[in-house]
C-alpha cells in the first residue's frame, strides 16, 4: 500500500509546479511497482486536502510559463486517471479547485466530516480545467454539478455523502485508520482481479450495455485462466486465507 500526502500544510496544500511534477513522478513509480497494490492520496495537516493550484506562484508568471504549468498539471491528472491500480482519496478537509479535481480523479472518496468540496474557478475568471466539468456530473446530479461550477459555492461533506459523491464519512481523527483498513482489504484480494474490474468499469462507462458487458467478459475470462483464480478457489475449499502473488505488472 502507498500513502501519498500532499504536503504543504502552511498553504492549505496548494499545488505548485514542482509539487505537481513530484506527484506525477510518484504516480508513475507506483504504476510500475508490482508490490504496491493500492494507493491512498490525502493532505497534510488537519485543515485541507488541497485548495488546488498555488495562485501566488502564478502571480508573476508569463503567459508561456502559465501554459507550461497547465500542461504539466494536465499530465499529472491524466496519469492519476489512467493508473491501473486502485487509488482512492482520503479527503481530510478543504478540497477546492484542482484539489477537488484530484479527489474526483480517483476511484472513490472517503471524507472527514469537516470536509468541503468546491470548484471556485469561475469566481476568479476561469473555466474549471482539471476534469470537473466532465467528472463532477458523474458523481453528482448534473444540475448540482453545474450549480457548483457556475456559482463557485462549495458543498459540505454531509451533502456530498448524501448525493453519492463520497462513500463514507468519518471523524477526522479516524479518517486515515479507516482508509488504511479499506486499503488493506483491497490489497488482500487478487491484484490482477482488482485491476481487471477497475478497467472494466472505467472502459465500460458510457458505452452501450452489450459493449460494456463485452469489456467485462474479456476481463472475466482472463481471470478465469489466471493462477489467482486457482489460488482463490483452492483457499475457499481448504477453508484458509488465499495468498495472491504480485502481478508481473
Amino acid at each position: 500500500m502507498a500513502l501519498i500526502t500532499l504536503n504543504r500544510p502552511h498553504t492549505d496544500n496548494a499545488i505548485t509546479t514542482e509539487m505537481g511534477a513530484r506527484l506525477t513522478e510518484v504516480l508513475e513509480t507506483i504504476a510500475v511497482r508490482p508490490a504496491v497494490r493500492v494507493a491512498i492520496i490525502t493532505g497534510a495537516g488537519d485543515r485541507a486536502f488541497s485548495v488546488g493550484s498555488d495562485l501566488r506562484q502564478r502571480k508573476d508568471m508569463t503567459k508561456e510559463q502559465w501554459l507550461r504549468q497547465r500542461q504539466d498539471f494536465d499530465r499529472t491528472l491524466y496519469t492519476l486517471r489512467q493508473l491501473r491500480k486502485p487509488i482512492f482519496a482520503a479527503v481530510n478537509g478543504i478540497a477546492y479547485g484542482g484539489g477537488c479535481e484530484i479527489a474526483q480523479s480517483t476511484d472513490f472518496i472517503i471524507a472527514s466530516d469537516n470536509a468541503t468540496f468546491g470548484q471556485p474557478e469561475a469566481m476568479i475568471g476561469l473555466a474549471a480545467g482539471g476534469g470537473s466539468p466532465a467528472l463532477l456530473p458523474r458523481l453528482l446530479p448534473p444540475g448540482k454539478a453545474l450549480q457548483m461550477l457556475m456559482t463557485g459555492d462549495p458543498i459540505t461533506a454531509q451533502e456530498a455523502y448524501r448525493l453519492g459523491m463520497v462513500n463514507e464519512l468519518r471523524p477526522q481523527d479516524e479518517l486515515l485508520e479507516v482508509s488504511h483498513r479499506i486499503a488493506d482489504k483491497i490489497a488482500s484480494n487478487s491484484p490482477t482481479a482488482v485491476q481487471a474490474v477497475k478497467r472494466a468499469v472505467r472502459m465500460g462507462q458510457g458505452q452501450p450495455i452489450e459493449q460494456a458487458i463485452a469489456i467485462m467478459m474479456e476481463a472475466h475470462w482472463r481471470s478465469a485462466v489466471h493462477p489467482d483464480r486457482v489460488e482463490g478457489i483452492g483457499a475457499f475449499n481448504d477453508d484458509r486465507e488465499p495468498t495472491f502473488q504480485d502481478p508481473d505488472y
